[in-house]
């Protein structure tokens, strides 16, 4: 497939916003949209094609913005409409696309529409939730767990029921099986996509149905002490139930209404279940993310399997796409060390299919240690002493040596990263060794060679040391060389003629002419051939 016959979005790179993190521009040390606007050159020059940013919607903030109080409204810590607007028509002035979260599963409490829900039994918003009589002995409904601890039921005393959330208490889930739900929320996609969003990334996707039933969870006989309480049980009867389907296809004929549109879900399964998410006829996502990478054995073999068996469930004419960072885990530098992170970078910008990007991924930022009087993440402070809180992989982007680095005036709201000489953009951005200027290098040769973005991938080798693998497209063929060892390794190259880009700097534009080229430790290389 040529590249012109693809979408944006097929042949773009994502990269991902975690606005209270990105740049302060008021002083509250809280990022903002202006703060998104002055540094969209950054990304510019990075050479990335859209930014997803998470929720900026208003909120009481119990969960950085994925409580919702107003689905058409901006949170006041972010800016208004008119600071939205303004980054809308800057992003697209610079060939921007902008795609917005959408949080469907759950409004906040202080919600209206939660708040007529549980103003009476007889509201006629009551259906809007999920409520159900006590047990009994006056105990919830089931078993069902909260993702962020304890029980997944809240006990209204004034109207003598139980409203489910998946989440925090302060987090209702919605009833999308009540029409009048689904309607009020599918206007508020079109009330975004009139503004001209370029489409959505759909949180929680897989927890937006529970069983009509209210059936218990099973046991998890694979859980034991240091693990989620939530995942105590299996979570049967709270994730992936089958009307979720349908919720989807509504979501993209909406999104289908509007051209050139994209629709992300975002659902943690396993590869056969995640390929249900296309839809059928591909009447859902366009890209269910594929969270794989975040898991898989970081090796060679374990990746080439996950490749192949990836690119064999995907239904036909489904695109693919990667992710190994986001604000919800251990960044790269942490998980895998500051030399494996550019293999990391080299390994996502060559797949097949759309790449995202986390903030702060391509100055190679570490997670930061939180003191425990800093923490702000909920989940942390429900089931501390686990290590499940989000904070350190959400902290400030330090932007330059200015105080605070760059991001704010005022005391930022998480620390910043400031420990190792050199890790801020600013400095990057004139060491062209650093990893940012990997990046960057990367993403011009991606843009340049329709083989990355839109060729065939095929597996050439998967050993304990080096994974190489193939990207072609009509008459170009490219070879993408990855050691995953801190010792030297020998890999095949064929009929090669040159190195197109290195995690060694100096190999650059070196020809080559032997059948075989031995890579240094931790070094990737692409490779065009003949």
């Amino acid at each position: 497939m040529r590249s012109r016959d693809l979408a944006w979005w097929q042949t773009g790179v994502i990269y991902q916003i975690y606005p209270r993190s990105f740049q302060d521009t008021n002083g509250d040390g809280i990022g903002d949209l202006a703060g998104i606007t002055a540094r969209l050159d950054h990304l510019v020059d990075l050479g990335v094609d859209a930014i997803w940013i998470s929720p900026i919607y208003a909120s009481p903030m119990a969960d950085f913005g994925y409580d919702v109080s107003d689905y058409c409204g901006i949170d006041p810590a972010f800016g208004t409409l008119a600071d939205f607007d303004a980054l809308i028509a800057a992003a697209h002035a610079r060939e921007l696309r902008v795609i917005l979260d959408y949080v469907p599963n759950h409004s906040s409490d202080q919600h209206p529409w939660f708040v007529e829900s549980r103003s009476s039994r007889g509201s006629s918003k009551r259906d809007w939730f999920v409520w159900r009589d006590p047990k009994p002995d006056g105990s919830p409904p089931n078993n069902w767990l909260s993702e962020f601890g304890g029980p997944a039921w809240t006990f209204d005393e004034a109207t003598g029921q139980y409203y489910y959330h998946a989440y925090l208490k302060e987090q209702p889930d919605l009833n999308w099986r009540n029409p009048e739900v689904q309607s009020a929320m599918l206007d508020a996609l079109r009330f975004w996509l009139k503004r001209g969003v370029d489409g959505f990334r759909v949180d929680a996707i897989h927890h937006l149905f529970e069983d009509e039933q209210l059936r218990d969870n099973p046991p998890n006989p694979d859980w034991q002490a240091g693990m989620s309480p939530a995942r105590s049980v299996i979570r049967a009867h709270t994730m992936d139930q089958p009307e979720v389907h349908d919720a989807i296809a509504a979501m993209r004929r909406v999104s289908d209404a509007y051209a050139d549109r994209v629709l992300i879900g975002e659902a943690y399964l396993p590869i056969d279940r995640l390929m249900a998410y296309y839809g059928q006829d591909l009447s859902g996502f366009h890209l269910p993310f594929n969270f794989h990478l975040l898991s898989t054995p970081w090796n060679p073999t374990a990746i080439a399997s996950l490749i192949e068996a990836y690119e064999a469930a995907l239904p036909p004419g489904g695109w693919p796409n990667w992710v190994l960072g986001n604000h919800d885990r251990s960044r790269l530098v942490s998980r895998l060390g500051a030399e494996q992170a550019r293999i990391a970078a080299l390994l996502l910008l060559t797949l097949r299919g759309t790449p995202t990007i986390y903030q702060g991924e391509e100055i190679g930022m570490a997670d930061v240690p939180i003191p425990p009087d800093c923490v702000q993440d909920p989940w942390e402070k429900n089931v501390p002493g686990l290590g499940l809180g989000r904070d350190p992989v959400r902290t400030p982007i330090p932007w330059s040596q200015e105080r605070n680095w760059g991001f704010t005036e005022g005391e930022p709201w998480l620390p910043v990263e400031s420990a190792l000489p050199g890790l801020n953009v600013a400095a990057q951005s004139q060491d062209s060794t650093s990893l940012l200027s990997f990046y960057r290098t990367l993403l011009r040769l991606r843009r340049a060679e329709p083989a990355l973005s839109a060729g065939d991938i095929t597996i050439v080798e998967a050993s304990d040391s080096v994974l190489a693998y193939e990207r072609s497209d009509t008459d170009r063929r490219l070879l993408v060389a990855l050691n995953f060892r801190s010792e030297a390794a020998t890999v095949r190259v064929g009929n090669a003629t040159r190195i197109l880009a290195s995690s060694y700097p100096d190999l650059a534009g070196t020809p080559l002419q032997a059948p075989s080229l031995e890579l240094r430790r931790n070094e990737g290389i692409v490779i065009e051939l003949a």
